[in-house]
């Protein structure tokens, strides 16, 4: 059940569209749904689906075509892993498989402690930087050797060691 407060925040988005056209807000408002919950579940779908006036399957296609929703819970970092074509000329399927190891877990898992998420993903439009990931959909990191790799994951795993 969606809260008054993140109505609100729906209803500034919807605002940005004419009247009729408030289905165009609905990546925005599973974006809000993910900020406050973590991942969209199939029940959220609904909410924003009668919330916006959209069959609940139209939202549910927005939600499952974006690799930027999360379906279930997700680790506190999630990690994409480009694997298109040219990030696998470069090693991005070699990245995916040290970050595998790494963390003893398989694409599409959670490590045990709720740390890390590894996916793998399409395109992200920095093949020139191959291979590449997303962070939290949010930071891209380039030229992932192992070795960077490795300092990424160490990087945010000290992050969360207490001072």
């Amino acid at each position: 059940m969606i809260s008054d407060a993140t109505k609100l925040r729906f209803a500034k988005e919807v605002a940005k569209y004419p009247t009729d056209q408030k289905q165009s807000a609905v990546m925005a408002c599973l974006a809000i749904v993910q900020q406050e919950q973590g991942y969209v579940s199939a029940e959220s779908e609904q909410d924003v689906a009668e919330y916006l006036g959209m069959a609940p399957i139209a939202v549910h296609e927005v939600t499952t075509f974006y690799n930027m929703y999360n379906q279930r819970p997700v680790g506190k970092y999630k990690l994409n892993v480009c694997t298109n074509l040219p990030c696998q000329l470069r090693n991005g399927q070699k990245a995916l498989h040290h970050l595998e190891s790494k963390l003893g877990i398989h694409m599409g898992q959670t490590t045990a402690d709720g740390m890390f998420t590894l996916q793998q993903s399409e395109c992200l439009g920095a093949c020139a930087d191959a291979p590449v990931l997303l962070v939290n959909d949010r930071s891209m990191c380039s030229f992932m050797t192992d070795e960077k790799l490795d300092q990424l994951v160490d990087g945010l795993r000290g992050a969360q060691e207490p001072t």
